[in-house]
C-alpha cells in the first residue's frame, strides 16, 4: 500500500457502503447520496453520476470498508480506472465514529466519506489482489469449508462409536464414513488445483518454493503466506507481517504506577497466528538448531509460550529473508566443521 501524496489537493471524498447487492455512495462536501447495484454496470453508473455532480473524476478519494467478497469487484474496477481508493478496516471506522444511535446504509456511507475527508492526507491507496491470487484465495476458502465439514463429521464419528455396540452394519456410521471419504477426495482435488494455479505464475511459483524451503513451513502455510502478503508485496519487512499476525508484544505502561508486562494485541490475524504456531511446533521437532534453542530457553526459566512465539518470529524472518534473497533456506550448522 502506498501513501497518498500529501501535497495533492483533493476536492471531494466519496464514501461507499458496500453490501451484497447494492452500494450506497455519498459525496461528503456536496452532501449528495445515491444507491447503485453492486455490479460492473452499477460502478459505471456511479462514475457517470459523480462526474455529473462534480464535473470531473479527478482529485477524488474513494473509501469503503473491507467486506470480504462483496468489495472485490469494486476494488478492481476503481484500480483499472486509475482512481485512488482506500479499503479500510471496519474496526478502524467504527472506533472513529464514536457513540452512535441507529444505523442505515445512507448514514454509513456518510460516515465513511467523512472519515476519508478528515484523513485524506493519511490514507493509503489500496491495491487489489491480482487475478491469480484472487483465484487462489477462492480455492483456499473452498478448502477451508471442506476441512471444517470433514472435522465435524470425524467428531460425529467418534461420538457414534461410543454409543454403538456392533459397528458392522450400522447405517449411520457407514454414511458418515462415506461422507468423510468423499470430502477428503474433494480436498485433495482442491489442493492439486491450487498447486497447478501457483505453477502457472512464475513469481508466485518461485516464492512458494522458497517459502517451503524453510523448515516447519508446509504447503498450506506457504499458500496462506502468499495470500496474506499478496505474494510478498504487501509488507516491506517481516516485522510488519509479524505484527499483523499478532506475534509482536507491545508495552503496557502508564505514568508511574502501571508497568505491566508486554502483551500481544488481541486484534490480529488469528488464522495465520494458529498456522504459525503449528509451524513452530513442527520446526522444533525437525530443526536441530531451533530444538536446542527451545530447550535451552525453557531450562533458563522462560515460559514455553514466550519461547514458542520467538520461534514463530524466527520462521517469519527466515521466510522473508529467503524470498528477498531469492535462494532457498540453508541450514548453516549442517555444514559446520
Amino acid at each position: 500500500m502506498k501513501k497518498i501524496k500529501e501535497e495533492r489537493l483533493f476536492l471531494e471524498s466519496v464514501g461507499i457502503d458496500v453490501s451484497k447487492l447494492t452500494i450506497d455512495v455519498f459525496l461528503y462536501n456536496k452532501k449528495h447520496h445515491r444507491q447503485f447495484s453492486n455490479s460492473s454496470r452499477g460502478f459505471v453508473e456511479m462514475q457517470k453520476w459523480i462526474k455529473a455532480e462534480l464535473g470531473s473524476l479527478t482529485d477524488l478519494i474513494y473509501c469503503f470498508e473491507h467486506t470480504g467478497w462483496y468489495c472485490i469487484l469494486l476494488g478492481h474496477f476503481l484500480h483499472e480506472q486509475g482512481m485512488n481508493y482506500s479499503c479500510i478496516n471496519p474496526i478502524e471506522l467504527k472506533r472513529s465514529i464514536g457513540f452512535k444511535r441507529g444505523k442505515s446504509d445512507k448514514t454509513d456511507s456518510y460516515e465513511i466519506a467523512r472519515f476519508a475527508w478528515l484523513r485524506r492526507d493519511e490514507l493509503k491507496t489500496s491495491i487489489p489482489l491480482p487475478i491469480k491470487l484472487l483465484e487462489l484465495q477462492r480455492l483456499m476458502s473452498v478448502r477451508e469449508q471442506l476441512v471444517k465439514q470433514s472435522t465435524s463429521l470425524k467428531n460425529l464419528e467418534k461420538g457414534l462409536l461410543v454409543t454403538i455396540e456392533k459397528i458392522t452394519g450400522d447405517i449411520g456410521l457407514k454414511t458418515v464414513r462415506q461422507s468423510i471419504k468423499q470430502l477428503e477426495q474433494q480436498i485433495q482435488k482442491i489442493e492439486k488445483a491450487m498447486e497447478s494455479l501457483i505453477a502457472s505464475e512464475p513469481k508466485m511459483k518461485s516464492n512458494y518454493k522458497l517459502t517451503k524451503s524453510v523448515k516447519g513451513v508446509g504447503r498450506i502455510l506457504a499458500i496462506q503466506m502468499l495470500l496474506h502478503t499478496h505474494n510478498y508485496s504487501r509488507f516491506e519487512e517481516w516485522r510488519q507481517f509479524s505484527a499483523y499476525c499478532g506475534l509482536v508484544p507491545y508495552p503496557y505502561q502508564s505514568g508511574t504506577s502501571i508497568h505491566g508486562r508486554k502483551k500481544i494485541h488481541a486484534i490480529s490475524d488469528i488464522k495465520m497466528k494458529s498456522l504459525l504456531s503449528m509451524s513452530a511446533i513442527s520446526a522444533i521437532q525437525h530443526d536441530a538448531e531451533l530444538k536446542i534453542y527451545y530447550q535451552k530457553r525453557v531450562e533458563e526459566g522462560k515460559p514455553k509460550m514466550v519461547v514458542l512465539n520467538i520461534i514463530r518470529n524466527k520462521i517469519v524472518s527466515r521466510v522473508f529473508a529467503t524470498v528477498k534473497r531469492g535462494t532457498p533456506y540453508v541450514v548453516i550448522n549442517k555444514f559446520a566443521a
